[in-house]
């Protein structure tokens, strides 16, 4: 495969997608073994992403910050064997598990690439369809990464994004970056900080991006996503196992003082629950697009 050589990123890029991948290298294994969750809480969305990219039989798709790949199983399943999936993150550990994943699903058309999303090493115009689910809010520079994909796609070729959406509609999300950082002596941040769980959350912000991109025929959709668990503690279970941003928070703590904030989220969180199990409210943002 011919491959594009990316831009240099500047210092302060460089160093926080150095920390994202150690992050995201640590909690890799975590985040895998947590699948089924991850595929009941994302299912209804999932579908929705890969019907609005128009993923079909025979497409070449990328998927971009693919994690452990569970998305990409189903990409792998919509194109068949006549098709082609392109999965890469920035973060090696978890991509080596999104390959494990397909080799054992018996997907030889599935490849692996460990690239930054934000310059994506591909062939111009060589993909029918991109999609990233829950990566392009980490991205520090989002515009940057949605040009590269616009470059992937074919002319005609269709993309789909999810991102969470604004902070007062996914208040888990909330409660537990408040606790963490209070807990860590840290000050409060703006929630739509480049970067950050929120950053694309801002209403109108996703369809700018895509406009300055290139991209026509934008669409965003709103779709509740509830996380629904047993009990508030199976939450920060797959939190603490997976979920790197606030481990990163939490992380020059002591043990004692990580309880401790670990144990007022738990408390906090206690607000969810309902007479069938913890109900956690989550929304998501689908963007989609057309080359």
């Amino acid at each position: 495969m011919t491959t594009v050589s990316p831009p240099i990123p500047t210092p302060d890029a460089q160093a926080f997608k150095t920390a994202v991948r150690a992050q995201w290298d640590r909690s890799a294994q975590g985040w895998n073994e947590h699948t089924s969750e991850i595929r009941a809480w994302l299912r209804q969305a999932t579908d929705a992403m890969l019907d609005m990219a128009g993923i079909g039989p025979g497409a070449s798709v990328l998927d971009v910050a693919a994690g452990a790949g569970d998305q990409t199983l189903d990409i792998a399943q919509r194109v068949g064997p006549t098709g082609r999936v392109l999965a890469t993150d920035l973060s090696p550990a978890i991509l080596a598990l999104a390959q494990k994943n397909a080799r054992q699903a018996g997907f030889n058309h599935v490849q692996t690439l460990v690239a930054d999303g934000e310059a994506l090493p591909v062939e111009p115009a060589s993909f029918d369809a991109v999609v990233c689910r829950l990566g392009l809010m980490f991205f520090p520079a989002p515009l940057q990464g949605l040009r590269a994909m616009h470059r992937a796609l074919r002319q005609g070729g269709g993309i789909c994004t999810l991102v969470f959406s604004r902070p007062d509609r996914n208040p888990c999300l909330g409660i537990l970056m408040a606790t963490a950082l209070k807990h860590a002596g840290q000050p409060a941040r703006d929630p739509f900080q480049p970067g950050g769980l929120l950053s694309l959350g801002q209403p109108g912000q996703l369809d700018a991006l895509f406009r300055a991109a290139g991209f026509q025929n934008i669409a965003s959709t709103a779709l509740e996503a509830p996380f629904r668990l047993p009990t508030a503690r199976h939450y920060l279970d797959f939190v603490r196992a997976s979920a790197s941003p606030i481990q990163h928070i939490l992380s020059r703590l002591s043990p004692e003082a990580a309880d401790a904030a670990w144990s007022e989220m738990e408390q906090r969180l206690g607000i969810f629950t309902t007479s069938e199990g913890w109900v956690g409210p989550n929304e998501l943002l689908l963007t989609a697009a057309r080359r």
